[in-house]
Formats: C-alpha cells, structure tokens, sequence
C-alpha cells in the first residue's frame, strides 16, 4: 500500500504540470484581454497615451507582453517591425483603426527585442517624416528598462544599484526624445545619440546560441508563471494588486462555512435513507422516497433560493424570520462571540438548506444501488443463515461493501467544498470563493483564475488518492500490490 501511496503521489507532479498547461493555454488563447480598459476606449477607438502607458506598464507587470508558450522574437526581422511601423503610421489614412491599434500593442510587446530592427529602419534614408516620428517614439518606448522585482518588499544591495543604473539610463533615453512637429534636423541629431547608445549597449541585443534556447523557453508567461509558481506563489491580482492566494483565503472561511455542513448534512440524511430504501425495496416507503427525491433533484437551486426568500426571509411577504442575506449581520461587531455565532448560523439557514436538497437527493440513490448490489450476494445471505440479526447483516456485511460509490463520489467532494456555489453565494450576498470565482472570470483576473483552478486540481487529486485509499479499507478485496 505504501508503495502505490508513494507511486500516486509521484505521478501526481506530472499530471499537475499537465493540467496547469491546459488550463493556462485556455485562459491565454481565449478571447478579450486582462486589463483591456487601461488601453482607453473600445475595439475601433484610439487609446489617449496616459492610458496607453498605464495599459503597457500593466502587461510588462504581469509578463502579458510576452508569448504564450514559446518565444521567437529573438528572430524578429526588419521586415516584420517595419510592417507594424507602417500600420501604426497610416500614412494614408486608408488602414483600419483596428489593424492600428493591432500594430501598436505588437511593436509594445516585441520591447528589446526590437531595438536592433528599429535601429538599421531609423537610419534609412528614404524614411518619410511621420514613420521616422513613429519609429523614434517606439525606440524610445521599447529601448527602455523596467526596475527588477519593483514591487518586492525588500530589496538586496546588489538589486537596488542595477536598478538605479536603469533608472539613470531610462532618464538619458528620455533626453532624446523629439517633439511631433521636430525638424529634420532634430531628428537627426537624435538619431545620431540613438546610434551612440546603441553601440555602447549592442551586446544586450546579440544573442548565442544558448541564450535563444533559454529565450525561446523560459522568457515565456507560462516559464514565468511557473518559475513563481514552484515558489508556492500565485502572483498578484490583476485588479487590485493583491496576493491571490492571500484573497482565497479570506474568502476561504465564508465558503467552508456554508459547504462543509452542506457535505455533512447531506451525508447524514442520504446514507441512511439510500440504505433503508435499499432494505425496503419496491414497498411504498421506497416508492414514496424516490419520487420525493427526483422531485427534489430536478428543481434547481436558484429557483429554490427565490421561494425561501419569498416566503421565509425579511424581505419576503410571508413568513419573515431569516435574514434576507449576507454573513452577518451588519452589527455583529457589538455582539458577544455567541451572539455572533448564533447570527452566522442564522444567516445560513436557507443557504444550507438550498446547498443540501439536491445532494441527498442524488446521494440517497447512489447509496441505494450501492446497497442493492450487495444485498444478495452470497455472503450477505451466508450471515443470515448464521443467524446474525437483520440490523447486523445490512449494517456490519453488506452497507460496507455498499458504499464504494459514495466513496468515489467523496473523492469528488474537496474541491467543491472550496469552491463554493457561485449561484447560492451571488443570491444569498455570501462573500465566498464562488463570487471570487465569478467575478475574476467578468474582471478577467487570470492569476486569481489560476490561482482557483489549480488549487482545485489540487484537491481533486488529492481526493482521488484518498478515495482509492478508502476502497482497500472498506472492501478487503481490493488489493494495490
């Protein structure tokens, strides 16, 4: 058993890198952006350049601004940093805003590796006015450097002096700048200071053969995601800055809350009456269990919490008793702790009860096909010759063996008790991880969405292996030499 432990667990490191992948990929390749409204204005509608600024330091902080998967701008030609020069120009005013806009945010991501191409295309000869304006004004955006680990807390010696030259040099770039209506003279001469700063520092942009190996894989958001992620760090929110594994646990509490006496309450009830329906099959207690049940599963949660609301909360026109919503009331503060808790516990009432119906419904069922398929094997029936009670032979004999698919489902049951209910949570105001979940997929906050997924990949992993583990408790048969 120790040895199949040991193995799961090992085989438990590829599958999370595999999963991250996946659920990386989805998140990056599906459509709209983090942080879009920085950039200003819609699809078709040009930024104003705070923004734009504001909407580029944003993608630099979260490495947006880099590929995917695999990175091959080392490689990037004249050809094709000219093209987006000439888009984002549009000297003839013919080019869609779109195709525009486009340009700009691709001559932003390329950064540093675009600085020799908009070197040898500053220098030619036969540049119009507007695309030398444009070139140099990308040069001057790309060519600077960002402050290392900016918003760590604490920064050794060695760190603060690089960032200090970078700061020293981002100030000499921003000298070289020109104004819209410069002459050709002005230009000129910042063309000629581009030039003598490029062959002072023409060695960060050649790259050795090991060096494009490393670029291609791990100056990639994926290689950056994961480089924090081994750390045991989720990033930052890209909404408000803050840790994200710090925010799912503040939101931790009001979800454990309320799942898991949902999972206990469930549990409690079906088990029991799955068990007893399986004893009593096709009597009139069974018949009448199983209709109630299917009537109970088939109506939908958000339904049910309306019709509580309605007809028992305080905002209803009925029964008023329990509180509309909320944790807590808004002056749980002046309570005593048993106040307190008293008050978080009536506040759960028809959550719990709206989280719980549908769970015993399909729980009961599963317990009692569990039961039916041992019920009358050959050594149920070998018990009840020894004489052994009803009670001994059902609950002793066979509700251990009956139970192997309410232990699959078990497995199941620890990312959803992290999760919360998204639907329960959002009608009954619960501040829990399911309104975190929801509102990071609206804000298109991808770290707090990874941050979500992969520590229920987690969980369910975990799950797994404790279910499998439960099998070879409750049913000796089962064996993972």
């Amino acid at each position: 058993m120790l040895a199949y432990i040991a193995k799961r667990i090992l085989w438990m490191f590829p599958t999370f890198f595999a999963i991250s992948l996946i659920i990386f990929l989805i998140l990056n390749l599906a459509p709209g952006k983090p942080g879009g409204t920085l950039a200003g204005g819609g699809e078709g509608q040009e930024a104003s350049g705070s923004n734009r600024e504001s909407y580029r330091i944003f993608k630099s902080q979260f490495n947006l601004d880099k590929p995917v998967l695999f990175n091959t701008r080392y490689a990037l030609s004249d050809r094709e940093v000219e093209k987006c020069l000439r888009n984002f120009a549009n000297e003839s005013g013919k080019t869609p805003m779109k195709e525009v806009i486009k340009a700009q945010e691709l001559l932003e991501d390329y950064g540093q590796y675009s600085i020799p191409a908009l070197i040898r295309i500053v220098n030619k000869e036969d540049l119009s006015s507007k695309m030398m304006r444009v070139t140099l004004e990308t040069l001057l955006q790309n060519a600077q450097r960002y402050p290392i680990n900016a918003y760590a807390g604490r920064l050794d010696e060695k760190t603060k002096q690089l960032n200090d030259e970078i700061d020293l040099e981002n100030n000499e770039l921003r000298s070289y700048a020109c104004s819209p209506d410069a002459s050709k003279e002005v230009q000129a001469e910042a063309v000629s200071k581009w030039n003598a700063w490029y062959e002072r520092t023409k060695g960060r942009f050649e790259y050795s053969p090991l060096q494009k190996i490393s670029i291609f894989f791990c100056d990639t958001r994926f290689f950056k995601y994961w480089e924090n992620l081994i750390k045991f760090d989720f990033g930052v929110s890209h909404i408000d800055k803050q840790p994200v594994m710090g925010k799912i646990l503040s939101k931790l509490q009001y979800s454990l809350c309320l799942s898991v006496p949902s999972v206990i309450l469930a549990y409690i009830i079906s088990v029991p009456l799955g068990v007893f329906s399986a004893v009593k099959q096709n009597t009139l207690f069974d018949r009448a269990c199983a209709v109630v049940l299917f009537m109970l599963y088939s109506l939908p949660s958000f339904f049910v919490a309306t019709i509580l609301l309605y007809f028992f909360s305080q905002g209803g026109d009925y029964v008023k008793i329990f509180p509309t919503g909320g944790f807590q009331d808004p002056n749980s503060e002046y309570m005593t702790v048993l106040q307190q808790i008293a008050d978080v516990l009536w506040h759960l009432v028809l959550p719990l009860i709206c989280m719980t119906y549908g769970s015993f419904a399909s729980l009961s069922r599963y317990a009692r096909t569990g039961m039916l398929d041992v019920i009358r094997s050959d050594y149920v029936r070998t018990a009840r010759a020894k004489g052994l009670s009803e009670f001994t032979v059902v609950v002793k004999h066979a509700m251990r063996n009956g139970m192997i698919p309410i232990i699959t489902l078990l497995g199941t049951l620890l990312p959803v008790i992290i999760g919360g209910s998204v639907i329960i949570e959002y009608i009954f105001g619960i501040p829990g991880m399911g309104q975190l979940s929801i509102t990071s997929i609206y804000n298109r906050d991808y770290n707090m969405i990874m941050g979500i997924q992969l520590i229920s990949a987690i969980l369910v992993l975990i799950g797994i292996l404790i279910s499998d583990i439960m099998y070879a408790i409750v049913d000796p048969r089962i064996s993972f030499k």
